[in-house]
């Protein structure tokens, strides 16, 4: 008799407890709750990580416009997909061939940590531990904040991923090894700019950072390194190097341009005297400053015309 009872005491409490599948389908409904009501958080799909809010993506597609980033890694002469990488940079040093940033996890950067991302871009090291050379501008992108870029990895990583591999860098002999850019970095990183004049720290951000437009408007020294006294006055043409005009405050720059004159080329890339740029400047045109709101097209201006 106590052996029955107990049996039926034991199969009483069994068919009370919840089959595996309710607790499945009770999770689902939790985190399809917490979605709705925390910002950000997003359902999880083919095994890839919780997206992140429309408004940061388009943040960070935004970002990506002022950095610049399109215009690097898209290989236009091939018809080459986005980002994918496969751009020629044809320097004094060699040619430079631009990495895939899609989230590929093989070929591109598909699996990156935030932590990794933010070296690579500010300290130019990747996230096995070498040092990128710096054809990618790093030493600019190390004044960009924390936000600005997360915001363009949230980008990234919300594009189609893209399969390709990278074509190794063809360099002249004379260039060191990727180990011996640590010690090239302590001697030239990051860049020491001084204070912009008041009132134009919003145009010296997207200028000397997001934009990096000194990394081909500013001479460099005999190491590489940007020489700072003479900040956007032009770049001569040396090697594969094909030069860059001044584009500060000084005659043989903007002096004659009205700011307006300067927001108008940022826009179309037309010169007040009504020719068109071309070159790698069109890229920067339609790729970059065409994209910007105007306020910072005309924060651009106004930071060009104070630089002396």
């Amino acid at each position: 008799m106590r052996a029955k009872a107990a049996t039926s005491v034991t199969r009483r409490k069994m068919t009370r407890l919840p089959h595996p599948a309710n607790y499945t389908v009770r999770l689902r409904i939790l985190f399809l709750l917490l979605a709705a009501v925390v910002p950000g958080i997003a359902s999880e799909t083919n095994g890839k990580p919780l997206s992140v809010s429309a408004d940061r993506v388009a943040r960070g597609s935004y970002l990506a416009a002022a950095s610049g980033c399109v215009s690097c890694h898209t290989d236009k002469e091939n018809n080459g997909a986005p980002f994918a990488g496969g751009h020629t940079l044809e320097t004094p040093y060699g040619v430079f061939y631009t990495p895939n940033i899609t989230p590929d996890m093989e070929t591109g950067i598909g699996g990156w940590s935030e932590a990794e991302f933010s070296a690579a871009v500010r300290a130019g090291v990747a996230p096995d531990g070498s040092h990128y050379y710096p054809s990618f501008p790093y030493p600019s992108y190390a004044g960009m904040t924390d936000a600005d870029v997360l915001a363009i990895k949230d980008y990234l990583d919300s594009l189609t991923p893209v399969r390709r591999l990278n074509r190794p860098h063809q360099l002249h002999w004379f260039v060191p090894g990727r180990g011996m850019l640590g010690i090239w970095k302590q001697l030239n990183s990051p860049w020491r700019y001084d204070p912009p004049k008041p009132g134009t720290e919003r145009g010296a951000y997207l200028v000397r950072h997001l934009g990096h437009c000194g990394e081909c408007h500013t001479r460099r020294g005999p190491a590489g390194g940007l020489d700072l006294s003479v900040e956007l006055a032009g770049s001569p043409k040396s090697g594969g190097d094909n030069g860059a005009p001044a584009i500060n405050n000084s005659s043989s720059g903007l002096a004659a341009w009205d700011l307006s004159d300067i927001e108008f080329f940022l826009e179309l890339g037309m010169t007040p005297d009504g020719d068109f740029t071309g070159g790698s400047m069109a890229a920067v045109i339609e790729d970059n400053t065409s994209r910007l709101s105007a306020e910072d097209r005309a924060a651009i201006a106004l930071y060009l015309k104070s630089v002396d």
